[in-house]
């Protein structure tokens, strides 16, 4: 197959997510997606936010695809975040640059200055790592994978930690046990914004909607919410988010491993534990569902919670580079 062999289009869906899911899946194996969740994430989205994408078809079905769009995360008008796959199998052949060269110049027009993405540093990204730098992508941020197994783990050795945990007054409560709360949703959104102003994470933080980070949240398909635990301090209720002073949530990922979303803690709480103990509560609730592999990210600058992350048996896995490109008229 050649360049012109190719057609670039805009994504035909629901057909093409089979298509999609099977491209990201093959070009990151150890976090495949599926065609439901790729539709659930794009129902998710904010509406009112820019995104735009592109396939690339050849011989009948969808060998790449790109998207690039504002990041919701860290919202500026001029920053854009983009990711680019294609298949394997048909790398080499110029459907990655066709794709790149289509979208970038979307973003330029609209006066794009930054363009992020993120690469690991395991060998089925080197070919991704290096199509960057050879367009002036540099990694400007590492954030460490660490993973732990919790048939690994000798999780009878928390006892005196979750004691004291609820000697100090606090419950430890699933989010699944919560759903009577008709406050829960909207208290966890507040708590998640108020310990993301504390993670060092080298971004201003923008604060999604409620209703955006529901969707993204608690009713993602991956999202656990059994296995996700809130500290709660019974009759406080003079903040926005109530009685809950810390949380950590886990999620499923289609290939079987468990992803730690957030882990935090309020500041007048820390350093007693609480942290630890709502990821013991979650390493133990999911030993007795089964067992399985837990992944968490956390960013190079957060000492704390990697040596945390240490103490608990988590053993250093990928590190993931964040990578920017500057354009004209960016800083």
């Amino acid at each position: 197959m050649t360049t012109t062999d190719m057609l670039l289009r805009a994504p035909r869906k629901p057909d093409d997510y089979p298509d999609l899911a099977a491209v990201r899946s093959a070009c990151d194996p150890e976090w495949p997606v599926t065609p439901e969740l790729l539709r659930v994430w794009d129902e998710a989205a904010d509406p009112n936010l820019f995104q735009t994408e592109a396939v690339a078809e050849a011989g009948g079905r969808v060998v790449g695809a790109g998207r690039i769009g504002h990041d919701d995360f860290a919202f500026e008008e001029w920053r854009y975040w983009g990711n680019l796959f294609v298949h394997p199998d048909a790398r080499g052949r110029g459907i990655g640059s066709a794709l790149y060269d289509d979208l970038l110049g979307r973003v330029r027009a609209r006066g794009a200055r930054e363009v992020r993405t993120m690469l690991t540093d395991a060998p089925h990204h080197e070919a991704g790592r290096a199509f960057l730098e050879r367009r002036g992508f540099r990694a400007t941020w590492e954030r460490y994978e660490s993973r732990l197994n919790t048939a690994e783990v000798d999780l009878t050795g928390f006892d005196g930690l979750l004691a004291r945990v609820r000697e100090a007054g606090l419950e430890l409560r699933s989010i699944a046990d919560l759903a009577g709360d008709p406050e829960r949703d909207r208290r966890l959104w507040e708590l998640d914004w108020l310990l993301f102003q504390d993670v060092p994470m080298g971004n201003v933080l923008t604060k999604r909607p409620l209703g955006a980070w529901v969707r993204q949240e608690l009713e993602d398909p991956t999202f656990a919410p059994d296995l996700s635990f809130v500290a709660v301090q019974p009759g406080l209720d003079d903040t926005p988010s109530g009685p809950y002073v810390g949380y950590s949530t886990l999620m499923r990922t289609p290939g079987g491993a468990y992803v730690i979303g957030m882990t935090g803690v309020r500041r007048e709480w820390r350093g007693r534990g609480v942290a630890k103990a709502l990821k013991v509560c979650a390493m133990r609730a999911l030993a007795g569902a089964g067992g399985g592999e837990i992944r968490t990210m956390n960013d190079k600058p957060n000492a704390a919670m990697l040596e945390m992350n240490r103490a608990l048996g988590f053993k250093r896995g990928p590190t993931h580079f964040r990578y920017e490109l500057h354009l004209d008229g960016g800083a």
